[in-house]
């Protein structure tokens, strides 16, 4: 094991300071090789006795525990990802991971809200108790502006700038973008600044984080799916949703007011189009009715 452990650790400064990827992917890749760690180690495999056989038996077992093709997929890129890693180290001359084929994904399409569904989940806001003003500002924020979980909790005030309109976000891989902020989540943000959290007693080195919990220290993001699932029993919705339901619904609605696609891309800070491209299959009817209304072939005179 030490064989593997050694290089494994390697790998991860590599993803942390050579690829700038955030926390959250690199705990994602060491989880997928510590998976083939542990079967090589009962193999009695070493790194650099890893064949490209090894890897499909491999795959194999994975298929036969019942993983979907989706979790297959994210191990066998989180393994291709280390195996190049060895290469570019020059640990090993041969890539065996190279002809591993990734298994056929369907295009599973998020759960999108309604409008009326966010108004709803919105107004189910206990402005009363202590944390409601800022339960309905980050509601806001998530729907407004697209964000990640990780990204809304790790909003600074430093990072809001108002007279501009807009919101600076650090996201994947500590790649910046801004964001349109509109008025209602200024207005939102203040009211949750200038009253609840106002009285709460700050602990230090926390004081820039714009969403705290009780005790005065950033949320985390746990947290954050406990509210919105508290708030989806409220309303007896219908749906399973997660905070990142409203970046889907965000995305959506965007796209159909007529938003551009690549304007929107920006926005999610998606590094390809092709991720953006999944929320101009979310609305079927939507996408009917524009073809219908706007095609040359369709128009009555």
């Amino acid at each position: 094991m030490s064989n593997w452990s050694r290089y494994i650790t390697e790998f991860v400064s590599y993803l942390k300071i050579e690829k700038g990827l955030s926390p959250n992917s690199i705990l994602a890749y060491q989880d997928d090789v510590n998976k083939l760690t542990s079967y090589c180690c009962e193999q009695e495999l070493n790194v650099k006795d890893v064949e490209y056989q090894h890897l499909k038996l491999f795959i194999t077992e994975l298929y036969d525990l019942g993983l979907s093709a989706r979790s297959q997929a994210r191990i066998i890129s989180g393994i291709k990802q280390f195996f190049s890693y060895l290469i570019l180290e020059n640990i090993i001359t041969l890539d065996p991971s190279e002809m591993l084929e990734q298994p056929k994904i369907g295009r599973k399409l998020p759960e999108v809200l309604s409008i009326e569904e966010i108004d709803g989940l919105i107004s189910a806001v206990n402005l009363s108790s202590k944390e409601g003003q800022r339960n309905r500002a980050i509601l806001e924020v998530l729907y407004s502006c697209g964000l990640r979980v990780s990204e809304l909790i790790n909003l600074k005030f430093t990072d809001l700038f108002y007279d501009e309109g807009f919101v600076r976000v650090m996201g994947k891989g500590n790649k910046e973008r801004l964001v349109p902020l509109s008025k209602t989540v200024e207005i939102e943000i203040d009211a949750y600044k200038n009253n609840d959290r106002a009285k709460l007693e700050i602990k230090p080195g926390h004081e820039n984080y714009i969403f705290l919990n009780r005790r005065g220290k950033q949320l985390t993001r746990v947290m954050i799916f406990i509210i919105v699932k508290d708030l989806a029993q409220r309303i007896q919705l219908q749906k399973v949703i997660s905070p990142h339901t409203f970046r889907h619904s965000f995305a959506t609605h965007l796209i159909e007011g007529g938003a551009n696609l690549r304007a929107i891309q920006d926005m999610l800070g998606h590094e390809s189009i092709i991720t953006t491209e999944i929320y101009t299959h979310l609305d079927q009817s939507f996408l009917k009715d524009a073809i219908l209304s706007f095609h040359p072939r369709n128009a009555i005179d």
